[in-house]
């Protein structure tokens, strides 16, 4: 199948999002399994993957995650309500003005039903500075104002083609541990985690008020290492640093360097290429029989555990 140009695409994110994948589609394609289970991705974002994928006809099932409910309730909302939703965007998509954005953004998400807090979501998406979404630790949402000429708050033929896509589609706020602890042999999970920081300056890690540093990093590597010896196909992206490096080389898995630009960051000039490693893991390392449900029960890491993490 051709691939098609991003302008055309029934399926494509509707989010900006940190960290998005639509650039590197080439590159994941190439290390995803040409046949699997149930999809799995736990650090959703704007799901570059999961759409491509789906467009190409190689997603059954699928179960899609992230800590964030704000973005998870956007993806619900897309999926559910989609013309409430297009009906609340209408309402807000010629309010482009400073003072207009300030007042959206300071409205209290737990007031508001569910279509008119996703809108509120991509409203702010489209017209926040670079597209960038941050929280404080009270968890509001907290980036200034963008000063586009005329941002498309409002794309109809997208969200109504994305809410089709999505029919079926398990969607969840949990954290990874959660999302991906009955993934069985066969299946396959993508992991886009929060990056690494490359310096000590690029440090931003707060898609959500829980942050995702070191300790989350070292979790996640061992669930990878855990979910591939159980026989499950695993692909995951990150920085390239010493620490990322520590945790997947000498294991058997496959790691490949790219050159990745970064398109979020608020200097211009901090945004051009930088390293990135994919990490895969295709399945097939001690790939163990799938005669039970539960995938902790062989699994080492203990699944229920509270860590905040995602």
């Amino acid at each position: 199948m051709a691939r098609p140009k991003k302008s055309d695409s029934p399926m494509r994110p509707f989010l900006k999002w940190a960290g998005g994948k639509t650039q590197l589609l080439d590159e994941l394609l190439a290390r995803t399994p040409e046949t699997f289970g149930t999809y799995h991705e736990p650090f959703l974002g704007g799901g570059a993957l999961f759409f491509r994928l789906k467009l190409l006809g190689r997603i059954r099932r699928a179960r899609l995650s992230d800590v964030n409910p704000e973005l998870i309730n956007a993806w619900k909302a897309v999926r559910d309500t989609p013309y409430d939703l297009v009906a609340a965007l209408e309402k807000l998509e010629n309010r482009l003005a400073e003072e207009d954005y300030y007042e959206i953004r300071g409205l209290d998400p737990d007031e508001m039903l569910p279509a008119e807090r996703a809108a509120r979501l991509l409203y702010l998406n489209k017209t926040c500075f670079n597209g960038l979404y941050r929280e404080n630790s009270k968890g509001r949402f907290n980036v200034p104002y963008g000063r586009y000429a005329r941002p498309k708050v409002l794309d109809r033929a997208l969200l109504l083609n994305v809410s089709k896509a999505l029919e079926g589609v398990d969607l969840q706020a949990q954290p990874f541990l959660k999302i991906v602890k009955n993934a069985r042999p066969g299946d396959f999970v993508y992991f886009d985690p929060p990056y690494h920081p490359v310096s000590t300056t690029s440090r931003f890690t707060s898609y959500s008020r829980s942050g995702f540093g070191e300790q989350e990093q070292r979790v996640l590597a061992q669930v990878f290492a855990e979910l591939a010896e159980r026989g499950v196909h695993v692909l995951l992206s990150n920085s390239d640093t010493p620490l990322i490096r520590e945790l997947y080389e000498g294991k058997g898995f496959e790691i490949t360097r790219i050159e990745a630009a970064r398109a979020i960051n608020s200097k211009g000039d901090k945004r051009g290429p930088v390293g990135e490693l994919l990490v895969r893991a295709a399945g097939q390392i001690a790939a163990k029989s799938d005669e039970t449900g539960a995938a902790e029960s062989q699994l080492g890491i203990d699944f229920k555990q509270t860590v905040k993490v995602a």
